[in-house]
């Protein structure tokens, strides 16, 4: 049997763009909500919840949306992040309410209390109108050790702004929440440099 020539492919890669156009001209026709501030979940064990969110806030920004960060359980250390965002101090809210992880705290009643103020300043947040993307990073840690009390947080997210879109990051994302959100995406652990004894790296990890 001959190979098909140039001209043959050409036509056949055509006449299947065609088709999968069609296709999705007619799915994107069906959707008739033209805007909605999003619930977005970033969860799972594999990295990179927080990078995803981040890159989220840098897409706002090229836009000039204002954006607020609320981190619940990292520690004020200073990330690459960080310092790249507070070059936009018109434009971003970043508030580091954590004192680190809870293995190294070890202190149940002061995790509570961070956690705790960290969702005050995350709901003041909320209310205010100029605001258009909140990322509240490792809420999903606050939830899962009771920090705070999921009934509330997760009304509060469903009650919110119209046109406010919010991500929460963080491993383990509660069943309520999972359910209450627009987009759910789970990181899933493939290979991890950690693994093989490579430490947290600046610009990579931090």
């Amino acid at each position: 049997m001959p190979e098909p020539s140039d001209t043959d492919i050409e036509r056949r890669h055509k006449e299947k763009m065609a088709k999968r156009k069609a296709v999705q001209d007619a799915e994107v026709a069906g959707k008739t909500i033209a805007e909605k501030g999003l619930l977005m979940v970033h969860t799972g064990p594999g990295k990179g919840k927080s990078t995803a969110a981040f890159g989220l806030i840098l897409r706002a920004l090229g836009y000039d949306w204002p954006v607020g960060v609320v981190q619940f359980i990292k520690g004020a250390w200073q990330t690459g992040e960080r310092r790249a965002l507070e070059r936009f101090p018109d434009l971003v809210r970043w508030h580091t309410m954590g004192e680190g992880f809870t293995w190294e705290t070890q202190d149940r009643a002061r995790d509570v209390a961070a956690a705790q103020a960290a969702w005050a300043k995350a709901r003041e947040l909320m209310d205010d109108p100029a605001i258009r993307l909140l990322v509240l990073d490792e809420l999903n840690i606050a939830l899962r050790y009771d920090y705070l009390p999921l009934d509330e947080v997760v009304a509060a997210l469903k009650a919110r702004r119209p046109g406010l879109h919010v991500v929460v990051t963080g491993r383990n994302a509660k069943p309520e929440l999972i359910e209450a959100a627009d987009l759910v995406t789970e990181m899933t652990l493939v290979k991890h440099h950690f693994a093989a004894g490579v430490k947290a790296q600046q610009g990579v990890e931090f």
